[in-house]
C-alpha cells in the first residue's frame, strides 16, 4: 500500500470513531443521560464493557450488548440519569 492510500484509510477510520461516540452519546442521552453528564456516561459505558464482558472477550458487540451494557450502566451509575 502506497502512503496516501494509508492515510486516507486512517482518516476514515478516524471519522468512523467519531461517528461511532457520537452515536453512543445519542444512545446514552435516550436512554436517560443528561446532555451535561454524556462524557461521563460515555466513560463509565467504557468502563462497562470490561466489567460486563469481563469472561467473553471474544464475543461480536451486536445490538443486544449494547443494551446490557446501557442497563449496566443505569443500574450501577443512577446519579447520570438524574
Amino acid at each position: 500500500m502506497q502512503d496516501n492510500e494509508i492515510q486516507n484509510i486512517e482518516s476514515e477510520i478516524e471519522e468512523l470513531a467519531i461517528q461511532l461516540t457520537d452515536m453512543l452519546n445519542v444512545a446514552l442521552y435516550f436512554a436517560g443521560v443528561k446532555k451535561e453528564k454524556l462524557e461521563e456516561a460515555v466513560d463509565a459505558y467504557v468502563n462497562a464493557i470490561d466489567i460486563v464482558f469481563k469472561d467473553d472477550e471474544d464475543s461480536e458487540m451486536g445490538r443486544d450488548e449494547i443494551i446490557k451494557i446501557i442497563e449496566y450502566v443505569k443500574k450501577n451509575h443512577p446519579k447520570l440519569f438524574e
